[in-house]
């Protein structure tokens, strides 16, 4: 785990409160590229406004200080489009959503064109050996049921794992995901957050922890995840 007792100690109880659920999964050994994906549609605002954004960020931040050596978190809005400006890092992190997601479009909810990004990024990015641990938030449904089951399944083949985390109550398309058929390993998890200020930090990280070592164990065997 990155020591933030003097980079970001603003951040040191959440690390610790990811560790101790990591070691409760068995997954305190891990490693892990940490991506964080917002909807960015307009029912989304208030959820923005109150500060639950922000406070997953830094929640990000915390779990990617135990999985990650850099320090970073990809921000990636999506809407209509998807959006990237910078990574949320232990320098920055303090009122890092106000400063990009104003910058972003409001739009609809394109889950496809957002779990593309990811995968492409992915594809092209430096982590060799390192899956990737995606939380995925959205509060409500996508722009196109088919598109976005079409690839998750499609890229179930990836050592990419989507934690989705639901926040409101528009959420059964995005809890019908973790179960979903067809895919080759089951590479998502759900969790609700409806009130996200109301769920505790432990909570939360055990709700995108808890299924991510079983779908480890099962890439690896599938040889989607390639050993050292």
């Amino acid at each position: 785990m990155i020591d933030l007792s003097k980079t970001a100690p603003g951040l040191v109880s959440l690390a610790k409160t990811a560790h101790v659920s990591l070691e409760k999964h068995g997954l305190a050994h891990e490693k892990a590229a940490v991506y964080l994906v917002l909807d960015h549609s307009g029912s989304m605002q208030r959820f923005y406004r109150n500060g639950s954004v922000q406070h997953l960020a830094e929640q990000a931040l915390g779990l990617s200080a135990n999985l990650d050596d850099d320090g970073a978190v990809p921000l990636i809005y999506f809407g209509s489009r998807v959006q990237e400006f910078e990574e949320a890092r232990l320098d920055n992190y303090a009122g890092i959503i106000d400063s990009t997601h104003n910058r972003a479009s409001w739009g609809t909810t394109n889950y496809a064109a957002a779990l593309a990004y990811i995968a492409t990024e992915y594809a092209n990015g430096r982590n060799g050996h390192t899956p990737a641990l995606v939380i995925f938030q959205s509060d409500g449904e996508p722009d196109s049921r088919p598109a976005a089951e079409d690839a998750l399944r499609r890229y179930s083949h990836l050592p990419i794992f989507w934690a989705f985390i639901g926040f409101g109550d528009r959420i059964t398309f995005l809890e019908s995901l973790d179960d979903l058929p067809g895919r080759a390993v089951d590479n998502a998890s759900f969790f609700h957050a409806r009130d996200p200020h109301a769920v505790s930090d432990a909570d939360l990280y055990d709700g995108i922890t808890s299924q991510y070592g079983a779908w480890l164990t099962a890439a690896r065997a599938a040889g989607i995840i390639r050993q050292h």
